[in-house]
């Protein structure tokens, strides 16, 4: 499939801070992305290079084959982007603000997108922004971009502010737009609920690199918490096989992609003195802690 999205090499500072080094992803077209990743890994960082809003120290980040950088203003067109939820002009309505933006994009603007979505969000037409919560401010300004109908959407926590109803719906409602549509996605959120019922792929990021990229489904089909029972005060030996292993009294817990036979064969080679070892599949977001830790 070809990459709508190709970053190669990229590498940033804040200051003397490394936030990553010589980082490298790309996304295919029609893939809904999500990026995952601790506060302070650079997840915004990523969203502000892939705008245009932000110049990495090195490196390069090219979207439909241009230079983020230097892209033609007509095809800079064809990505809608989200930055916090937030909608500029709020002494406006639910109706003026739609008929504002519509005049940016002649001959590619799909209101009944926008207005498909205020109504299931049953918000009326002729509510002032300034009067909206949070989270109704960043389904209007989502709804905005499902209307100017781009063929790349990089939304930076898209949730934000909504109840658990609410997100269920848009969630669903962005996953069947966007498969319909044969739209490409990238975007964050601190819910990987979420994430694990929208996205294709993902990618995890921990302090100055990636530790995973692949598809949702392979990483879940092939990673597994591991528990057991260890001595009291045991010291689990360091291992490139076994993510974040912890030893709380006598329990062991640790996340491994080995199969359950392998990681008994595995125990035994490294003298790990266990008994009723158990593994078991996770959902995302235990994946996510698995594989950067609580902490």
């Amino acid at each position: 499939m070809e990459s709508i999205i190709e970053c190669r090499n990229l590498t940033h500072y804040y200051g003397k801070r490394l936030i990553y080094e010589n980082l490298n992803f790309s996304v295919p077209q029609g893939r809904i992305l999500g990026l995952l990743g601790k506060n302070g890994t650079g997840k915004t960082t990523t969203i502000n290079i892939l705008s245009g809003y932000l110049k990495p120290r090195s490196g390069e980040c090219r979207i439909f084959g241009q230079d983020i950088q230097t892209m033609d203003p007509a095809l800079r067109r064809n990505i809608g982007l989200l930055i916090e939820g937030h909608v500029q002009y709020q002494f406006m309505t639910i109706t003026q603000i739609e008929k504002f933006y519509a005049a940016f994009y002649p001959g590619q603007w799909r209101k009944d997108a926008y207005y498909e979505l205020m109504n299931k969000l049953k918000v009326a037409p002729g509510q002032r922004i300034s009067r909206m919560s949070c989270g109704q401010r960043s389904q209007v300004t989502l709804g905005l971009i499902l209307a100017q109908n781009p063929e790349l959407l990089v939304l930076d926590d898209f949730s934000l502010g909504l109840d658990p109803g609410y997100r269920r719906l848009f969630v669903d409602y962005l996953r069947d737009y966007a498969r319909a549509e044969n739209k490409t996605v990238f975007l964050t959120s601190h819910i990987i609920q979420d994430m694990e019922r929208l996205v294709d792929d993902c990618i995890i990021m921990d302090y100055g690199k990636i530790l995973i990229q692949k598809s949702v489904k392979e990483l879940l089909d092939g990673i597994r918490r591991y528990t057991c029972v260890v001595p009291d005060g045991y010291e689990f030996p360091k291992s490139d096989d076994f993510h974040h292993p912890s030893v709380i009294r006598n329990a062991l817990e640790t996340y491994s992609f080995l199969l359950p036979d392998e990681v008994e064969t595995r125990f035994k080679a490294m003298g790990v003195p266990f008994k009723d070892l158990h593994g078991e599949h996770v959902s995302l977001e235990d994946a996510f802690i698995g594989l950067t830790g609580k902490y």
